[in-house]
């Protein structure tokens, strides 16, 4: 099956072994722009594997991968920077002021010095972090740093979001407010 024009993302046949134990075995889908769509399975079922091969992380053991029109083997840069990317398990710089880490994370988008301060204003405000910019991470509630963590995802605009179970280890109000926020 060719790719419509309309496709954020196609996989086709995708598989991953990890020596003896096959994690992914033949997974073919296509999701299309302004599509949103959930991986659902039981623990083990190759969800979190399948989204860090196609945010480029883990290499698959075959299988095509096309983000944005472009096979992401060929033309992996490009690829990794129409994905915003929030995995389960968040990885902050505690030490680190929000502002700095979102600062920090912009400089490898390629994102000019002013572009940044645009971009951390704008994340900053959708994300409702204006009262936390200038707190360090370390202090912040399991909330907030999700919406750092979210913040980071967003904040090269990119066309395409991947979020690796963003509501985990959240109290009741928490997953409410990053529901609505996502």
């Amino acid at each position: 099956r060719h790719m419509t024009k309309k496709s954020m993302i196609e996989v086709r046949d995708l598989i991953k072994h990890y020596g003896e134990v096959h994690a992914i075995c033949g997974v073919s889908f296509q999701i299309r722009r302004g599509e949103v769509v959930g991986l659902l399975g039981p623990n083990g079922a190759g969800k979190t594997t399948t989204m860090k091969i196609l945010t480029g992380y883990l290499a698959p053991t075959s299988g095509g991968i096309f983000v944005g029109g472009m096979d992401a083997y060929e033309h992996g840069l490009a690829c990794r920077n129409l994905i915003g990317y929030l995995p389960e398990h968040n990885p902050l710089y505690p030490e680190l002021v929000v502002y700095d880490f979102l600062r920090y994370v912009g400089d490898p988008r390629g994102l000019s010095k002013s572009l940044i301060k645009e971009r951390i204003e704008t994340v900053g405000r959708r994300c409702g972090l204006q009262e936390v910019i200038g707190r360090a991470i370390g202090e912040l509630s399991k909330g907030f740093r999700q919406r750092v963590g979210l913040a980071q995802a967003l904040l090269h605009d990119p066309p395409v979001l991947i979020l690796d179970e963003p509501t985990s280890g959240l109290d009741p109000n928490q997953i409410v407010e990053i529901r609505e926020l996502i």
